[in-house]
């Protein structure tokens, strides 16, 4: 399924749409639109979540509402179909480098959305087939977007952006470490471009795939993980890999040696935070500071990161969203607020980041639709 701007109509403001479902195929021609966010437009202040919903994927924009109260202020279809259960992963909302425009991922349709970011409102610009079976996690990085699909074999699979319609990048479908049965996480390009990493949470292997100028990958190449369960990632602006890992509640650090850039090297290994199910991970723009969210206890650490790649715990509950767990996080691109999804609410937290590091409360977004997953900010 490859559909374009042209196929679409009328959007959704918050709530106008509440419980409005889309199915099959009929339902992906049916011609909807694009409502207009608050004044201030998309590309700034802004959170975004999928409902995941196996009726009818939505997109879920949240900011600040005109008292300056976290709210859910518009909901886009995706025109795709989530899996209606948890993604298991990282990465399924992203916004790519430029903040221009956001993917998403439908699960249940084995699709991709990609939205324009206008400063008044959204489009949606095309849905284009995944490359593989039930898409998880997504990355973009110049104009290079790549998929994780963990359906069927599971692979990898890349596209050019070419102003919000995909095109698919020749020889550049991979496989992951084996055929099937390897629970990967999260995809995502390094801060330089050249190597594209996935974490797979049942064999405890890091795969990196080196890519060329044009964006291609080459094979996958299998690192043992430092530490138990690899999970979500992020990389500093040093290119280092902060990765957290779920089976013993810890973050392990990496560096690209220039002999063999594409290749992690352990930095620290398994650095223990004392939390539960520690799965998602984010870090400053400024690469000081790292976070990981806690879903088995709703929490978020706190980690410092020096110019090497070393990591120390600076709190193992820097910040709580109460009962709602902590799973996935995003950083605004200022550095200055940091998103936690919280399912269980089911809800997202916002918390300013302080110069040193620590979160503060900055209010939250509640009683939105059961199954929501992936996290971007802006």
């Amino acid at each position: 399924m490859n559909i374009n701007r042209r196929s679409f109509g009328r959007g959704l403001a918050a709530g106008a749409g509440a419980g409005m479902g889309l199915s099959g195929t009929a339902a992906l021609a049916q011609s909807q639109g694009f409502a207009r966010g608050e004044e201030g437009g998309m590309r700034t202040g802004k959170l975004f979540t999928i409902t995941n919903n196996a009726g009818g994927n939505e997109l879920l924009v949240i900011g600040a509402d005109p008292n300056g109260a976290l709210a859910l202020l518009v909901r886009y279809q995706t025109f795709g179909l989530g899996s209606g259960a948890g993604l298991g992963s990282q990465g399924a909302v992203t916004l790519s480098d430029d903040g221009r425009y956001l993917f998403v991922v439908n699960a249940g349709s084995n699709s991709l959305s990609t939205f324009a970011l206008r400063f008044g409102a959204m489009t949606l610009e095309s849905v284009h087939d995944s490359g593989g079976l039930h898409p998880i996690s997504v990355t973009e990085s110049d104009g290079v977007v790549y998929v994780l699909n963990d359906g069927g074999a599971g692979n990898v699979a890349g596209f050019r952006n070419e102003h919000g319609r995909l095109v698919p990048l020749a020889g550049s479908v991979r496989p992951l470490s084996a055929a099937g049965g390897t629970g990967p996480a999260q995809v995502s390009i390094g801060t330089e471009g050249d190597v594209l990493i996935v974490t797979e949470k049942t064999t405890n292997r890091i795969l990196s795939y080196a890519l060329s100028r044009d964006g291609r990958a080459g094979p996958p190449r299998v690192t043992a993980s430092a530490g138990v369960t690899p999970f979500g990632f992020a990389f500093d602006r040093r290119n280092h890999l902060l990765v957290s890992e779920a089976g013993a509640n810890t973050l392990s650090t990496y560096r690209f040696d220039e002999a063999v850039p594409t290749v992690p090297m352990v930095v620290s290994a398994a650095v223990p935070n004392g939390q539960a199910a520690s799965c998602w991970a984010a870090v400053t723009p400024n690469g000081r500071f790292a976070y990981v969210g806690n879903a088995g206890t709703s929490s978020v650490s706190q980690y410092a990161i020096d110019r090497r790649g070393a990591a120390s715990l600076v709190a193992g509950a820097a910040a709580s969203t109460g009962s709602g767990a902590a799973n996935d996080l995003a950083i605004a691109g200022h550095g200055r607020s940091l998103g936690v999804l919280a399912p269980r609410a089911p809800g997202v937290f916002r918390f300013t980041i302080g110069a040193d590091g620590t979160l503060t409360p900055a209010g939250s977004v509640v009683g939105l639709p059961a199954g929501i997953a992936g996290l971007a900010a802006n």
